[in-house]
């Protein structure tokens, strides 16, 4: 009979054997290893990331990731179920071990005093759609940086954010989730910890494919706007993702001023577009949308309490999620 595990030493590596060719961003077997090992190492991944998996015996038939956030939803505190990276080892597909799997996760989850399952699906609506996840529309959008009418860059301080700034970011983030019904409570552990995965899939890479770039803008010793940016290069393209943002101004008027002068460092490097999830309402003055699509990781949630059941469905406009909280 099929039993839930803790997926460590064996079953561990036999799950990452089978997800490399997938999910690896480019990592070696053995860097990918050390990937997941090094996020589990963070202040909040000892805390809030386990996976687990369905086995019969030593065979290994499902696997996923649970992520543990704290939350709010309706200005309520709640405890939020984070489900990625489902996966099924092809020898077992077709027999019911996902679903199986996801039930005995969220029960396990449900007991410990989650009141919401959260994902991102890959594959479309209809397959979670059955086990009870609704759908919250997400856009991608994509963004042009509007060069300043001044020449050269504008009279922004802007230097590299570093750890001491997560204080700071933490308090921009909650004045701005304010008017929010659902957000991740964004603390300077979760903060930390969205860096830090981008940071080791950047330096665990081939070098020169992905770039970090954490930015803020100063006044008085004190962070008071910043941005958190990754760059992808391969030979299809350049990516440049905005993975979140956060000002002291409710405009948003300095994450503008510090994106015109990381274009001014560079006057003549070509540009390239940026893509960015944004708060419904938000967008800098100096940023101009030049389009927006569905996103293609759909955000999917499902009621484990009474409260969560009354609140949903959600919105777009209701839900503040940054790119860089995605798993």
């Amino acid at each position: 009979m099929a039993e839930l595990a803790l997926a460590e030493g064996p079953i561990l590596r036999t799950i990452l054997n089978a997800t490399h060719t997938i999910w690896s961003e480019g990592l070696t077997p053995a860097a990918y290893e050390r990937y997941y090992t090094a996020q589990l190492a963070t202040p909040w991944g000892r805390q809030g990331l386990r996976r687990f998996a369905l086995v019969d015996g030593a065979d290994v038939l499902s696997s996923v990731k649970l992520y543990t956030f704290d939350a709010v939803l309706d200005g309520d505190p709640i405890r939020v179920a984070g489900l990625g990276a489902v996966f099924t080892q092809p020898d077992h597909r077709g027999r019911g071990a996902a679903p199986d799997l996801i039930e005995r996760v969220l029960e396990k989850a449900t007991a410990g005093g989650a009141d919401l399952a959260l994902l991102f699906s890959e594959i479309g609506t209809d397959y979670y759609a059955r086990l009870g996840f609704e759908t919250i529309p997400t856009a991608t959008h994509t963004l042009r940086v509007i060069e300043s009418e001044r020449h050269g860059a504008p009279a922004t301080l802007v230097r590299s954010g570093d750890d001491r700034d997560l204080d700071h970011i933490a308090a921009m983030g909650d004045v701005r989730a304010a008017p929010f019904r659902f957000r991740i409570a964004r603390d300077r552990a979760v903060i930390h910890y969205a860096l830090a995965k981008k940071r080791l899939l950047a330096g665990l890479g081939p070098i020169g494919k992905r770039e970090v770039q954490f930015f803020v803008a100063e006044e008085g010793a004190s962070a008071v706007a910043y941005v958190v940016l990754t760059l992808k290069r391969d030979r299809e393209a350049t990516q440049l993702t905005l993975e979140e943002c956060g000002d002291r101004d409710p405009s948003g008027a300095r994450v503008g001023a510090i994106l015109q002068t990381l274009v001014a460092r560079d006057p003549a490097e070509t540009r390239v577009p940026i893509t960015a999830w944004l708060p419904h309402g938000f967008c800098p003055p100096q940023v101009a949308i030049v389009s927006s699509t569905p996103s293609a990781d759909i955000m999917m949630a499902r009621a484990l309490s009474d409260r969560a059941r009354a609140a949903l469905p959600l919105r777009s406009e209701d839900v503040l999620f940054w790119k860089s909280d995605h798993f």
